[in-house]
């Protein structure tokens, strides 16, 4: 597998803490693997989550609606990138990065085995754990790569460059073996491969945790002793509250329906993010330059926001066309629908020296594009999918079943959008923002995730429970939409950017 590759080729790369040109620090590889088997594990449970909820009693699911099963993915999704926000402050103030990623894996590890119990009262419970492991673990483990590196900025890059990587193959992996044993074994066998694979990165974590050496392993901005007891005090008392809410929705004890909860998600999020960005616009002290561009920050985040609504119906929607009404005979074999997702992260693998070169292709020679025009092409790059998958629906239609080409194609046109819109977000950011907001810029930017995610299950739990005959239209209508955006943006591309930047 590239990972054991990945471990011997650059072993060398890694027993030196000087880092000199080409080398990184040996705790690069700690975080390597053990961000490989939690990604391995979040995706895994990913690749099966509606298509368990969305399976009948006899099929082993739990027989939701997909309007209920779409919901509850959207909020799931959406929380993810929400517990974050916490996660990376307890991590910052409480506990120090390295215990945020142990005590978040562990937790983690429990949530997939609470899925893997064949008991609907603890399904809640284990989806409640992995976001809150998660939204410990991610943006935690992620700083600890930057401390790795202290001023060495080149080596940094690099640095996250394989950091990512292990994402990708983590989610590859998470695909291929939890999909086929919870599609074609059983749904729990799934969730509890999910759990191996986390508890697996916990015990490499734990047996290389030495080579971090100090960083991430102190609080970076400690809080005085009296404030540090209040806060766990409430943070004690919050997951109380939370996890014994979740045990009488899980034993029937409170009956709730998830749109409401999705709609109301929706717009808490979308509220929190304009108040912010209203509150940092009129009262953040800001001046006029930094004020133009809180505004592109602003429009930037609305690109994202739309971005990821349309490129997670990956696990919702598309999840459900390739289950229902995808042709996915091989070798006289079907497939697990949720290998077709591992086209994504794939394609990212394969695409992303392609794309990086053609931005320093284009960049020595001045025709680097702005930020805007990117995020307006990865707009439009994603809309052709969505044409591509909507014809694909017209032939199940009138076919039966549709091949899996177009799956294909549309993953292609959504992995080169992703790249083209992606990778420059969170740059952008670090860039764009006041100095004294960056970290909070950088929390409230997650938020657009976040927006994205619970839009995307509210669109596909509407078409997909109409049936086939309604995914063509949910298809254009999201085409439309991306593809009017990003024109938008493109033809604002170079009047805003010389409006902000005309006098830095």
């Amino acid at each position: 597998m590239f990972y054991f590759f990945f471990y011997k080729v650059n072993l060398q790369t890694f027993e030196s803490n000087n880092l000199q040109e080409n080398q990184h620090p040996p705790g690069l590889r700690t975080l390597f693997f053990t961000e490989m088997w939690e990604r391995m594990s979040f995706y895994g449970m990913r690749g099966i989550l509606v298509l368990f909820m969305t399976a009948t009693i006899t099929q082993g699911g739990l027989n939701f609606n997909n309007i209920s099963a779409s919901a509850i993915y959207g909020i799931y999704a959406a929380s993810v990138y929400l517990v974050t926000l916490p996660g990376g402050w307890i991590g910052d103030r409480l506990i120090g990065q390295q215990k945020a990623v142990l005590y978040g894996g562990f937790v983690i590890m429990i949530g997939h085995f609470f899925l893997a119990l064949p008991n609907i009262n603890t399904f809640y419970l284990g989806l409640i754990f992995v976001v809150l492991g998660t939204g410990l673990l991610k943006p935690n483990i992620s700083a600890i790569v930057g401390t790795l590196y202290d001023k060495n900025e080149s080596n940094r890059q690099s640095g996250f460059t394989i950091f990512y990587m292990a994402i990708n193959i983590g989610s590859i992996l998470g695909f291929f073996i939890c999909g086929f044993l919870g599609e074609q074994i059983g749904w729990h066998y799934g969730f509890g491969a999910a759990g191996i694979g986390m508890a697996l990165g916990l015990v490499q974590y734990i047996y290389s945790r030495s080579l971090l050496g100090e960083a991430g392993l102190y609080p970076s901005k400690k809080l005085s002793e009296k404030a540090r007891k209040r806060t766990l005090k409430i943070l004690s008392a919050s997951l109380l509250i939370i996890i014994m809410f979740v045990v009488l929705v899980s034993f029937g004890l409170i009956t709730l329906d998830p749109l409401p909860i999705a709609n109301a998600l929706t717009v808490f999020i979308a509220s929190v993010a304009i108040l912010y960005f209203t509150y940092i616009y009129v009262f953040g002290g800001l001046n006029q330059e930094e004020k133009k561009k809180i505004v592109m920050i602003f429009i930037l985040f609305l690109g994202a926001a739309f971005f990821w609504a349309g490129f997670d119906q990956g696990g919702s929607s598309f999840n459900i066309f390739a289950k229902e009404y995808t042709n996915r005979i091989f070798l006289d074999w079907e497939y697990p629908a949720s290998w077709l997702q591992v086209l994504n992260p794939a394609l990212v693998v394969i695409l992303s020296p392609f794309m990086a070169y053609l931005w320093i292709f284009l960049g020595k020679r001045m025709l680097d594009p702005s930020l805007p025009f990117k995020f307006g092409l990865g707009l439009i790059l994603m809309a052709f999918g969505f044409v591509v998958v909507a014809m694909g629906a017209q032939v199940a239609i009138s076919e039966g079943l549709a091949g899996a080409e177009w799956l294909l194609l549309t993953y292609l046109f959504h992995t080169l959008g992703e790249l083209t819109l992606s990778p420059v977000g969170l740059s952008a950011i670090s860039s764009l923002s006041p100095k004294r907001y960056v970290g909070q810029m950088m929390g409230i930017w997650f938020l657009a995730s976040s927006l994205g995610a619970i839009i995307a299950g509210l669109l596909s739990g509407q078409a997909t429970d109409e049936g086939l005959n309604s995914m063509p239209d949910l298809f254009n209508q999201i085409a439309i939409g991306s593809a009017a955006f990003g024109i938008l943006l493109i033809l604002i591309a170079r009047p805003l950017h010389n409006w902000v930047f005309k006098e830095s």
